[in-house]
């Protein structure tokens, strides 16, 4: 059965800013390596990265070569 919901400001979560740019665009930053894995394909082997993105979610996380992030951002692999 429903129940009718009681108000409490304590349950209000505050907005976390977002830098907006002037074309309501943001820019993708990647904070870190959540995991590793090799991907087998027919006659070669790629290396993936599960990256986590600034502004989204462990669940959001994508995996990438670990060659173009590499390229891309390698300061994410000095602590490897």
């Amino acid at each position: 059965m429903l129940r009718h919901y009681v108000s409490d400001p304590s349950h209000v979560i505050p907005p976390q800013p977002l830098e907006i740019n002037p074309d309501l665009t943001y820019d993708e930053e990647p904070v870190t390596i959540l995991d590793w894995k090799d991907k087998t394909l027919r006659n070669k082997t790629v290396s993936l990265v599960k990256v986590l993105w600034r502004n989204h979610s462990a669940e959001e996380a994508t995996w990438e070569t670990e060659e173009r992030m590499r390229d891309m951002y390698p300061r994410l692999f000095y602590e490897f």
